[in-house]
Order: structure tokens, then C-alpha cells, then sequence
């Protein structure tokens, strides 16, 4: 009976835990290049899709499925900010879509509990989308000042040090 929503929370689950693995390479990326803001941004993002994985095995184990852990695509490596956040704001839009999408189906399968967890899962997609909107236009208003700026507060808080540990 819930094969096809367990189907369809499987293929979220792929798609968040790509999620996961990619702002966490971008979080490692800004954090080596100083760029807390942004790279704190990414760090929080990736905590957040894995609690959105979290819900969604949660689910499929109350249906009785079982819990597919691959990804649904490779971690892009792209090592320039405006790629970065391209590429962020990319994935929370195909989320926003994909979920919108799923809700519908499981409704249409009878199971509006799974398709709450995707109308909840589209407010947070949304919501990351806004936040790297947001940086995009810093950047694109402030240029490379921007990310200097973050590198000098940094060194500030570190008294002028570098990176911590090193």
C-alpha cells in the first residue's frame, strides 16, 4: 500500500543527503579560505538537510520500507564562491519543485502524513534558497570586498594569527 510513497521519500532522502555531502565540501572550502560567514552558512545548511534526512528515514521506516543511503548525485567540485552559491541556490530550487511534486503524489496515494513532512521540507528549501539568494547579491553588490572583509575580521578575531591550528 505505501510502496509508492516509501519510492517517493527514498528519492528525498538521496537528494537531501547529496545536500549534505555538498555544502559540507563548501563549508570545508570557505572555511580554508577564511570565509566564516558563508562558510558557518554552508556548515548550518548541511546540519539542517540532515535533519531533513532524518525525517524522511524516520517515515519510511513507520511504513515499513527500508532506507536507501545513496546519493542522488556526486559532490560538484567547484571551488569559486559565486559557483558555490549558484550551485546551492540550484539544489534548493529543484527541491523546491521535487517536494512541491511529492506532496501532491502522496496525497494522491492517500498518505497525508508524508506529504505534511514534504510541505515542511519545501518551507525549509525556500528558506535556504532565501539565504543564499542573500549572499549572492552581497557579493555581487560588494564584489570581492566582501569576502576580504570576512577574511580580515577572521584574522582579527585570531590576533592576526590565520586559520585555528595552524
Amino acid at each position: 500500500m505505501h510502496e509508492k510513497s516509501i519510492a517517493i521519500l527514498n528519492r528525498a532522502l538521496a537528494d537531501e543527503l547529496a545536500a549534505v555531502h555538498q555544502y559540507m565540501y563548501f563549508h570545508f572550502h570557505c572555511d580554508d579560505q577564511g570565509y566564516d560567514p558563508l562558510s558557518n552558512l554552508f556548515k548550518q545548511t548541511a546540519i539542517t538537510e540532515m535533519m531533513h534526512a532524518e525525517d524522511l528515514a524516520e517515515r519510511i521506516l513507520f511504513l515499513g520500507g527500508e532506507v536507501e543511503m545513496e546519493l542522488a548525485e556526486p559532490v560538484a567540485k567547484v571551488h569559486d564562491i559565486k559557483g558555490m552559491l549558484a550551485k546551492a541556490k540550484e539544489m534548493e530550487m529543484a527541491s523546491v519543485h521535487d517536494y512541491n511534486q511529492s506532496a501532491l503524489e502522496c496525497a494522491a496515494n492517500g498518505d497525508s502524513a508524508s506529504k505534511q513532512i514534504f510541505e515542511k521540507l519545501v518551507t525549509g528549501e525556500e528558506g535556504h534558497w532565501d539565504n543564499f539568494d542573500t549572499m549572492e547579491m552581497h557579493l555581487e553588490k560588494f564584489g570581492e570586498q566582501f569576502l576580504a572583509l570576512q577574511s580580515i575580521e577572521r584574522s582579527k578575531s585570531m590576533g592576526g594569527g590565520g586559520h585555528p591550528g595552524a
